[in-house]
């Protein structure tokens, strides 16, 4: 039973992974910073190694929240089992669904849920987890969302240039801030190791305690947490396209300095939260950040509609796969035929759902259509400006050799005609 668990939380920490490379990723992919691929490959290497940073996290979950055996209270590997099981299927479900829900609020309640149909309410810390999971909930990606809200706000007000003889604006050069986003996003991925992998470590090591192997208050071994690093960075790897699609360009339109001020505030909330314990959702803080830079910015909208699925579930993570664990938690206190019978009827939802995805497929080559027709205006824009220059310079070229008395004498600095004709050309001329 404790290696089926022990097998059971790697496959959840995978789920993880693959859940969750939009935290990081979404916006870099989005506005053409990374490409989709490499994008993948780097959150892979960075979840990997941020899974070695810290174990603070992992000690919340296989100590702050379910009793270990104070009390009289004794947590058993079956009910870890049952926990596991809601927590991979609502992760599976809003995978499908493309919804950028909380694993960890997923395996939360899964175990709370399992938890409490297999011991009773006594069996969970209501101290630890208010204070490590329910108020970070609430205030994470509130904060997240404020701060990117004034990073975009300040990064647009820094970079914008007019003309300071007549107050027109001109061309932005915000290029920098897409070079910018592959060191944030970076700092993203690496954060999200440091949190998340730590969890599925504490669940291990909460089985392990259980069995007796490991004794009470003790932190993961090393060989747990080399496991739940590989997990989840092949996990992140395979890359979960159908979320990157909601993240990248569902929320909002994300635009560089956007992307770059929402993944620093992602990056800044998940590491605090790793150094103090929190188990803190980074699917909500990345959520959060994305639509408060998408506020930031003028002449932007966010998509209301979709934030208020998403606000939904994070609404039903925790009683949803509370209510799977409970469930499965009543099934195996029957015996090992429950067991088995939990355990096939999990892998079978999980590869129901798997090839009805397939009849959808999002990968690396759809995810992000809409930033691959911006990346084709703004290409048609430049060809088209470049154009009009060359022909007013050589209209300007043939009218002064017609008439070289009249030809006016041109500062240096001054702007051409044709800098005037390509500066009147929109994005709405090319289109047409």
């Amino acid at each position: 039973m404790v290696a089926l668990v022990i097998a059971l939380a790697l496959f959840f920490d995978f789920t993880n992974g693959f859940h969750d490379t939009a935290n990081a990723m979404a916006t870099p992919i989005a506005t053409g910073a990374i490409k989709p691929k490499t994008a993948v490959t780097l959150a892979a290497i960075l979840n990997l190694v941020g899974a070695f940073l810290s174990t603070e996290v992992a000690k919340t979950v296989s100590g702050g929240i379910i009793r270990e055996g104070s009390d009289g209270v004794q947590i058993t590997p079956d009910i870890i089992f049952a926990g596991l099981m809601g927590a991979i299927l609502w992760n599976m479900i809003t995978w499908l669904k493309g919804l950028p829900s909380s694993s960890s609020h997923a395996l939360f309640g899964g175990l709370i849920g399992a938890a409490i149909a297999g011991i009773g309410f006594n069996s969970i810390n209501l101290e630890g987890l208010m204070q490590k999971v329910i108020l970070p909930a609430i205030f994470a990606p509130l904060i997240a969302g404020i701060v990117a809200y004034v990073c975009t706000r300040l990064a647009y007000a820094l970079t914008s240039r007019h003309d300071p003889e007549t107050g027109s604006k001109l061309t932005q050069k915000r290029g920098g801030f897409r070079t910018g986003q592959i060191f944030t996003s970076s700092l993203v991925a690496l954060a999200h190791g440091t949190n998340d992998a730590q969890k599925t470590m504490g669940i291990i090591t909460l089985v392990l305690i259980a069995a007796g192997t490991q004794t009470p208050g003790s932190g993961p071994q090393f060989w747990v947490i080399a496991a739940c690093a590989f997990a989840i960075a092949i996990g992140t790897y395979a890359g979960g396209w159908r979320i990157i699609r909601t993240m990248g360009s569902g929320l909002t339109e994300v635009k560089p300095a956007q992307g770059f001020a929402a993944e620093t505030s992602t990056a800044s909330a998940i590491l605090a939260s790793s150094h103090l314990g929190f188990a803190l959702s980074t699917t909500q803080v990345a959520s959060g950040s994305v639509i408060g830079s998408g506020m930031g910015r003028r002449g932007t909208t966010v998509r209301w509609s979709m934030v208020g699925k998403i606000a939904l579930g994070w609404l039903f993570t925790l009683p949803a796969a509370g209510i799977v664990g409970a469930l499965t938690a009543l099934l195996v206190k029957t015996g090992v035929v429950g067991v088995l019978i939990a355990a096939v009827a999990g892998t079978a939802a999980v590869l129901l759902m798997f090839f009805y995805s397939r009849k959808s497929a999002v990968g690396h080559h759809n995810a992000i259509e809409v930033e691959e027709a911006g990346q084709a205006v703004r290409f048609a824009k430049k060809k088209a400006m470049a154009r009009a220059r060359a022909e007013a310079k050589a209209k300007a070229k043939a009218k002064a050799k017609a008439n070289p008395e009249a030809a006016p004498e041109t500062p240096a600095k001054a702007e051409s005609p044709a800098d005037a004709e390509a500066d009147a050309i929109t994005t709405k001329d090319v289109q047409r």
